[in-house]
């Protein structure tokens, strides 16, 4: 059973920066994805950006150039570095992983997921 514990959020104000993790644990794939998704109030799940093992990325376009994703050198943490910090990012912000490649954003093609993080910008 894979768990995914995220850390990291809180309420930071326009225009700062904050930094995500998420901790897997209790799996061991040779080749899998991980990715941070979001949720707004009243939106749709949204991804944002996902890792391979091999350390390829993938970005939605809403938050290219402003997010980066990566992991720590052991592969034991993932991280979701967020700047430019604006109200619209304001969501529940999701760890979520799965085996295989290719990794893309879509919601249904990962198995397993966090309990999520809130993050809020302030004006």
């Amino acid at each position: 059973q894979l768990n995914l514990v995220e850390s990291g959020g809180g309420t930071v104000r326009r225009g700062e920066s904050s930094t995500l993790y998420c901790v897997p644990s209790g799996y061991e794939y040779a080749r899998y994805c991980l990715a941070w998704f979001r949720q707004a109030p009243g939106k749709e799940r949204e991804g944002l950006a996902a890792i391979d093992s091999d350390g390829t990325t993938t970005y939605a376009d809403s938050v290219k150039g402003r997010f980066t994703i990566s992991q720590d050198g052991a592969k034991t943490k993932l991280y979701l570095e967020m700047n430019n910090l604006v109200p619209e990012d304001t969501a529940v912000y999701y760890c979520a992983s799965r085996g295989g490649s290719y990794c893309g954003l879509t919601e249904q093609s990962y198995a397993y997921w966090g309990q999520g993080t809130q993050v809020t910008v302030s004006s």
